[in-house]
């Protein structure tokens, strides 16, 4: 298998990124995660204003070009817009903060974080939603996409029904959907949907953590299943589930400031996962662990985890 999918766009996207969504790290870690990992041979970045940590990433993206260890080019950087940006007059800002703080002079992809608005400013909670407004926000988008400050655009979080209607109006379709996608939530519906229309599934929390933001219940790394694969294969059980998107087509987008594990993230090349062993993974009872409690309220937009998720859950 190549290390690389190839986008709607014609762009390549590395099979293996770097997330960098770990809330809870001291600063500097993040940056230095970053580091190592271009130096451990990542070639994907994937970032978000979210995370609150993109002028850390880009004071390690300036060190990494500085020291000769990469070139721009030879990086793919994905961010996201911010939901207070999502209005389409605001959408410049979004991307243009982002190339600041990244000190990047454009994205490899840009995609719209989630289905979530929020009034500029404000903290992202339910008493600050507002409607959303995809068709306008996504013409924004398309502006960007040829403007060359995103060269591929796309979506993040988006259900089954929401690609949809997006795929319905969309003058440059979106090249990308991130969402949680791992042997223990596979996501099959959303998968052939998107297989169908040209659009890469990348996925986030490949590896199932709980403890990452928002999410909740048990990893699936222990699943006997899993591990009986891993021992079969003498990998371990993370190596095999990252191997395992690979296979489904999906890029994987694994969270490490672990250099050793960062590496073995990284080593699921050059061996596969059999036919038969693979079937074996459509026994796993399936659990969603970002279930995004956060959004819901009883007035609000969001009034139940099923609203925000179209009942895809």
């Amino acid at each position: 298998m190549a290390e690389y999918f190839v986008l709607n766009t014609g762009a390549r996207i590395p099979s293996v990124g770097l997330g960098t969504a770990t809330g809870k790290a001291e600063p500097g870690v993040i940056g230095a995660a970053v580091y190592t990992a271009v130096k451990a041979g990542y070639r994907h970045i994937d970032c978000a204003p979210a995370y609150r940590n993109e002028k850390e990433i880009g004071l390690a993206l300036k060190k990494l070009f500085e020291d000769g260890v990469v070139k721009r080019e030879d990086l793919f950087v994905t961010s996201k817009l911010w939901s207070g940006n999502q209005a389409p007059e605001d959408v410049p800002e979004g991307i243009d903060t982002t190339l600041e703080d990244l000190q990047l002079e454009y994205l490899d992809l840009f995609l719209i974080h989630t289905p979530i608005r929020s009034k500029k400013g404000a903290i992202p909670t339910p008493e600050n939603f507002l409607p959303v407004d995809i068709p306008a926000t996504w013409g924004a988008m398309e502006k960007l996409y040829h403007s060359g400050k995103a060269r591929a655009i796309g979506v993040s979080n988006f259900s089954c029904k929401r690609m949809e209607d997006l795929l319905a109006i969309a003058s440059v379709p979106p090249a990308v959907n991130q969402v949680e996608s791992h042997p223990g939530w596979q996501q099959i519906k959303l998968r052939e949907l998107c297989k169908s229309k040209g659009v890469h599934i990348s996925a986030y929390s490949p590896l199932g953590k709980p403890g990452s933001p928002g999410t909740m219940g048990k990893g699936f790394l222990s699943n006997p299943i899993v591990v009986s694969v891993a021992e079969k294969l003498q990998k371990s059980p993370a190596q095999v589930a990252l191997r395992w998107g690979l296979q489904m087509g999906q890029s994987v987008l694994p969270k490490s400031t672990n250099e050793t594990r960062m590496k073995e993230n990284l080593s699921v090349f050059g061996w596969s996962i059999p036919e038969d062993l693979m079937a074996k993974f459509s026994e796993i009872q399936q659990v969603k662990t970002l279930r995004a409690e956060f959004v819901v309220h009883p007035e609000g937009i969001y009034k139940t985890v099923e609203d925000f998720w179209d009942g895809e859950i």
